[in-house]
């Protein structure tokens, strides 16, 4: 390590994140934002696999090298109990936030049953998404789906998507900010890490006390399969994502590690930029 990143290394969570870091009032905000700091990463793996072997063999790899983790359980053809169990251990074991990206979009009493059921993902993820177009019951029924088994976890609200034809809004997107602001149990917002002018535009209305996470980020910028679109991450960050949510670009890469390595130093670099 350099002199430089040598210095970096220590930079307390509130110089480096300013007034984001002032103003969260979010526990899991902070968590997220010291873990960003220790890796020097502001990167959350997409680790679409679908088996259990693939999913611990990838974040074995490039756990170093992110802060946190989007699963989608419901892929997973061999879960079980005491694998999820085994697997999700080891992501904290790495200091890894787990997100679990199940959009939730169901009434308040129906999301309460959801977040527990067969995967009980009440009890191992950190962060869900929602969407709110059932409305605003959808975050407390997922808030007291976590009270039930005792923890205390946040939601990410979808304020927009990165994919070609989403109905989300401009007028929506309104909406779910000025619901999530408001709400102690909403980490932050979903935007397009697609398109930076987006982003940016999100974060002027959602201010500085709320976070905004982004997938459709890639070194490669462009289209890609089936729809989606890809930024750039250092981009994303400087105009205003908090978090890059990266996939392919690095579970599909011939170099995994290699791939969150350029990702991460990417992403923190533009925090470095944004000068918070």
């Amino acid at each position: 390590m350099n002199g430089l990143n040598d210095a970096r290394s220590h930079m307390q969570p509130g110089e480096v994140w300013g007034e984001r870091w002032r103003l969260a009032n979010s526990a899991i905000a902070q968590t997220y934002m010291e873990v960003a700091v220790t890796k020097q990463s502001l990167v959350c793996l997409a680790a679409d696999k679908t088996t259990m072997d693939e999913l611990v063999d990838l974040i074995s790899l490039v756990g170093p090298y992110i802060a946190a983790l989007k699963t989608h359980v419901d892929v997973i053809q061999d879960w079980s109990v005491e694998r999820w169990s085994e697997f999700c251990q080891l992501a904290h074991s790495m200091n890894l936030l787990i997100f679990e990206d199940r959009k939730f979009a169901d009434i308040g009493k129906i999301s309460r049953q959801q977040i527990g059921g067969i995967y009980a993902i009440n009890t191992w993820a950190d962060i869900v998404t929602a969407h709110l177009i059932s409305g605003p019951d959808v975050v407390d029924g997922l808030l007291a789906g976590w009270q039930d088994v005792g923890c205390q976890s946040s939601v990410l609200l979808l304020a927009q998507m990165s994919s070609r034809g989403n109905l989300l809004t401009a007028s929506y997107s309104q909406e779910v900010v000025g619901f999530g602001i408001k709400h102690e149990g909403v980490l932050g917002f979903i935007g397009n890490g697609s398109n930076p002018l987006e982003v940016q535009n999100l974060r002027q209305m959602v201010g500085q006390q709320k976070m905004i996470w982004t997938p459709g980020v890639n070194l490669q910028t462009g289209d890609g399969d089936l729809g989606q679109r890809y930024g750039g991450p250092k981009e994303a960050i400087e105009a205003g994502s908090d978090c890059v949510i990266v996939g392919s670009g690095i579970h599909s890469s011939t170099d995994p590690i290699a791939a969150a390595k350029a990702y991460a130093e990417a992403s923190w670099s533009g925090l470095l930029a944004r000068g918070e």
